[in-house]
């Protein structure tokens, strides 16, 4: 009992502390992401050559995504598509025929380059276009056709860093790109873009593990030299002009006004806002003299707001100022109030500033949730930890997305995660259902998907974002384009169709967006059978009640009798007798026993079973 006070007394407090609307999806339940990595997305070739070419390998367009293909997306239970990878990156395909300089291979890492090192902020990445000439056009689009679909679109911006040699040909007039006025003698000052290294040229890195651009590959400029005079700090933070090969040497860092002793020269949020509101955010920094930075990201924002773009991804955002994402942030919802916000922060500690004070919609449950899980998926870890997680952050769960993939984690299928995808599949339901926060999941993941190919750069276990490479288990539901699954295994159709009955359940319904009580701990400490591989907790709101329980044993069925405790049974005012309680998943049903101490259900759960116990009003 005093565990569910001290939870509701967290979530008033929550809900006190941070008055910002919460997004749901447009049918009024929970948001679901979808993230793809446009370049994969619709490339049909099978070759899988390492370090193959566009030619050679194959590469996706946007016009891939046909109707017909967004409304499978759409259909599979998805409110937000994650394009990954649209603004123009650095990349060896030459491109100089569309006025594009060509990229050094010494400074881009695979053929097709990261789209983390990005190159022009008002363009999107050539190789998406069938005729790269008209590249924004086909983007826009994208963005129509995304939009018909019933989906809003995301997009990432990348403010820690972008790429070795970023040269704006598509910025507006009047803009200045990155870098063109700094002072380059010195290494800091404060309306500079970019730290030098006065004095120092740029050495591109020593290589490690028989490492060669392109694998060895003849090519004229890569000779283990590139011109950088003097030589900027690296994306990761290092301050040599010869980074390590496990740098992030294909990029620089952005100055947002940090001076290389860590002190800040800009204004400081004065205390209390993170207890105001956006508007209160954007008011304050109205009249301030703020970094030359932060200028430019805030108009690539709204720059890419007025081309459609619903919201963004904002990659490795602690390694940037809360200050700024309070002037950026407030700045893009001033000019769309619904805009979704998602930041990369691996450090708990900064949750909370980010959120409250940088107002981010969402942060990757990563370290936290996703850990844990990933963790017990492959039979290391206990359940009984992930209580303590769902509690500790009560106050702020609706802002941790929940994901078992993205492009930078292991594939689930792959030998390094699971083996198996169907192994992830309790752990999907727990993560879907568990919080009122969105759920997201990586393109290919729902039809098992284990990045097992050698790309070049990449490493198998993940499917390669440096690389031309295609997406087998994907390619079999794109069926040559007709994206219906025709080419599906049976296992991969059966596995989407799980998917697909899940997500769409959580768009619809009302106790996912209500109350929450564990009840795991209650059943181990009352009941014997109920052991280390079982997780169940509630849900509720008015018209619905869920009980779901999820089993993690891979190898062994279950039977147990689970126990409510009284303050549910009361919370809910369900009057002593039998009720009926419907799967969601599988169409069963289950009595439930109410009695003046509780209630029971008697389970016989098989192995990696899932169970969304809905109850039945009639």
């Amino acid at each position: 009992m005093k565990r569910i006070v001290l939870l509701l007394l967290a979530a008033l407090l929550a809900a006190c502390q941070t008055p910002d609307t919460k997004i749901s999806s447009p049918g009024g339940g929970k948001v679901v992401v979808y993230q793809v990595f446009t370049r994969l997305f619709g490339n049909t070739q099978t070759t899988y050559k390492p370090w193959g070419t566009p030619e050679e390998n194959g590469v996706g367009k946007m016009n891939d995504f046909t109707d017909k293909a967004l409304q499978e997306i759409r259909a599979l239970g998805v409110t937000h598509i994650w394009y990954t990878g649209i603004p123009h990156h650095a990349t060896v395909t030459d491109y100089s025929s569309f006025g594009i300089t060509p990229d050094d291979p010494d400074v881009v890492k695979g053929r097709a380059g990261s789209p983390y090192a990005v190159k022009d902020y008002y363009s999107v990445d050539p190789d998406l276009a069938v005729d790269p000439a008209r590249r924004l056009e086909e983007f826009r689009s994208l963005v129509e056709r995304s939009h018909r679909a019933g989906m809003k679109v995301i997009i990432d911006i990348v403010p820690n860093h972008v790429a070795r040699r970023y040269e704006s040909i598509a910025k507006p007039a009047g803009v200045a790109g990155f870098g063109e006025n700094d002072d380059t003698t010195v290494e800091y000052a404060r309306d500079n873009d970019f730290y030098y290294i006065p004095g120092k040229p740029f050495e591109v890195p020593e290589p490690q593990n028989g490492y060669q651009p392109l694998g060895g590959e003849a090519h004229p400029l890569a000779d283990g030299y590139f011109g950088e005079t003097p030589a900027k700090w690296t994306g990761n933070g290092s301050r040599e002009p010869q980074p390590s090969h496990w740098d992030w040497y294909e990029t620089v860092k952005i100055n947002f006004g940090v001076r290389p002793d860590g002190s800040k020269d800009f204004d400081l949020l004065p205390e209390g806002y993170d207890q105001k509101p956006v508007e209160a955010h954007f008011a304050y920094w109205q009249d301030k003299d703020v970094p030359a930075s932060w200028v430019k990201f805030r108009d690539i924002a709204l720059f890419w707001l007025d081309q459609g773009v619903d919201g963004f991804r904002f990659d490795m955002a602690e390694m940037v100022p809360v200050e700024f994402w309070s002037f950026m942030n407030s700045s893009i919802k001033h000019k769309n109030p619904e805009a979704f916000l998602l930041a990369e922060v691996y450090n708990p500690t900064l949750y909370r500033d980010y959120i409250h004070k940088g107002k981010m919609d969402y942060l990757y449950d990563k370290v936290e949730l996703y850990d844990t899980l990933k963790h017990i998926i492959q039979g290391h870890g206990s359940t009984d930890h992930l209580a303590a997680v769902q509690a500790g952050l009560a106050d702020i769960e609706h802002h941790m997305l929940h994901f078992l993939e993205n492009h930078d984690e292991q594939r689930i299928a792959s030998p390094g995660f699971a083996g198996d995808p169907r192994k992830a599949l309790p752990a999907m339901v727990l993560s879907a259902t568990i919080s009122t926060s969105p759920t997201m999941i990586y393109f290919g993941q729902e039809v098992g998907e284990p990045g097992a190919e050698e790309p070049g750069f990449g490493d198998p276990s993940r499917t390669s974002i440096f690389d031309y490479i295609g997406v087998p288990h994907h390619q079999r539901w794109m069926n040559g384009g007709a994206f219906d699954g025709g080419a599906l295994l049976p296992e991969e159709a059966a596995l989407r169709e799980y998917y697909k009955k899940l997500l769409n359940f959580t768009l619809a319904s009302p106790a996912l967006l209500g109350e929450y009580r564990e009840i795991h701990t209650f059943n181990r400490e009352r009941t014997p059978s109920y052991g280390d591989k079982l997780f169940s907790f509630v849900r509720w709101a008015e018209g619905e009640k869920l009980i779901i329980v999820c089993s993690f044993d891979a190898t062994a069925g279950q039977s147990v009798e689970l126990q409510l405790p009284q303050e549910i049974t009361n919370a809910w005012g369900v009057k002593e007798g039998t009720l009926t309680m419907k799967d969601q998943l599988s169409e069963e049903t289950v009595p439930l026993k109410v009695t003046g101490t509780g209630a029971s259900l008697q389970l016989t759960l098989q192995p990696l079973q899932s169970l969304i116990l809905r109850m039945d009003d009639k």
